[in-house]
């Protein structure tokens, strides 16, 4: 064994490891039993993807550490090599932290896709046109990272706004969990103000409204952690309305769950048959209830899975949309920028960046006590 692999092995022996997994699930994919059964695929995948980034970065650390013993050897003979060395020096630096910071433990969930609940909240019917603003801005954004967005429920009012709205946010085929979209729409739970002259307001006066978003990862249809009685709902079943609360069919094909231990209520109808309604209710409780279960495991494990960036209050104030001047501001990260047209339209990756960084740099701080 080389000097170079001994120094791999006591210094990243996590990464060694995660790199003979990542071969064993390569080899896993490729049996006939496997690939042609789409869920053991999808999981062995999910696994796969996640490990990528390990895997590259020990590839990377193993490569500049070979090169740099060749260069320091040469260096002894050749003192035109010593230059080279120590900018291979350098390099193996970076690289190794950059390893370090794949290693730190990331959130399970990263890799899901996600549902999104907004809410008008106090502002009346400018909150309700503030949410239909930020429903655009997410829709914009997804198509930007190319993510597929499907309206599962939406109670528009007349003036084109709407008191509340849930959304599924989904990748295409399977991701590393860095480009997942609980990765990047997990920070978005909160209180969203906006600071504008309403549309309502004659006398040009600048007023402040709301509105809510409550994010959590979308569980998997073949997801075992878990399991939903049929004894523990209750499902009622009325006629779906459109604006302004009217009636628009005559069935009763809207639905609204009810998950009795928890008190959690779905309501859904915008599919087209109460069959379809009742399934993606049940979707949603079951998504709910994942998040609910690792909500209480992070809290009793104080760990770090919930960092300062996503706070479990939802009552709390994550940004500021300010017309007048143009600004958006993180309160959690201080970030500020004076593009609010641009996130408008969804140029949000920024503003989404500013917490991600935070959320990391809580992560290796974590790690390295």
């Amino acid at each position: 064994m080389s000097q170079s692999e001994e120094a791999e092995e006591t210094e990243f022996p996590v990464a060694l490891t995660a790199t003979r997994e990542y071969k064993e699930l390569e080899q896993q994919m490729s049996l006939p039993e496997n690939s042609a059964d789409p869920t053991t695929l999808r999981k062995l995948g999910s696994r796969h993807a996640a490990l990528q980034s390990i895997v590259d970065g020990y590839a990377q650390v193993q490569h500049l550490r070979s090169d740099l013993e060749a260069a320091q050897e040469l260096a002894e003979v050749d003192s035109l090599f010593a230059d080279e060395a120590k900018d291979l020096e350098i390099q193996l630096e970076t690289a190794k932290d950059a390893l370090r910071t794949a290693l730190v433990p990331r959130d399970p969930d990263d890799a899901r896709d996600t549902i999104m609940e907004i809410k008008a909240g106090t502002g009346g019917e400018e909150a309700a046109l503030f949410a239909g603003d930020l429903m655009r801005m997410y829709a914009r954004y997804a198509q930007r990272r190319g993510w597929a967005m499907e309206i599962q429920s939406e109670n528009a009012t007349q003036l084109g706004g709407i008191k509340d709205a849930q959304i599924v946010f989904r990748t295409k085929g399977t991701v590393a969990p860095a480009d997942g979209v609980w990765a990047s729409l997990k920070y978005e739970g909160g209180v969203h103000r906006v600071q504008r002259v309403p549309v309502t307001e004659s006398q040009g006066r600048i007023q402040t409204s709301a509105a809510g978003i409550i994010v959590f990862p979308e569980a998997d249809d073949d997801d075992d952690e878990i399991v939903i009685d049929p004894k523990d709902l209750k499902i009622d079943t009325f006629m779906s309305s459109g604006p302004g609360g009217q009636s628009v069919n005559t069935t009763y094909s809207a639905v609204r769950m009810t998950h009795i231990p928890t008190g959690i209520v779905i309501s859904m109808q915008d599919q087209k048959s109460q069959i379809q309604n009742r399934a993606a209710a049940l979707r949603v409780l079951k998504s709910r209830l994942l998040a609910l279960k690792h909500e209480k495991e992070a809290e009793e494990a104080a760990n770090l899975r919930h960092s300062q960036v996503r706070s479990l209050d939802r009552s709390e104030r994550v940004r500021t949309y300010n017309f007048p001047e143009n600004r958006i501001v993180d309160h959690r990260t201080g970030y500020k920028a004076y593009n609010l047209d641009q996130v408008l339209d969804g140029d949000l990756q920024a503003v989404i960046d500013s917490d991600i960084q935070a959320d990391e740099a809580a992560r290796l701080s974590h790690s390295a006590e």
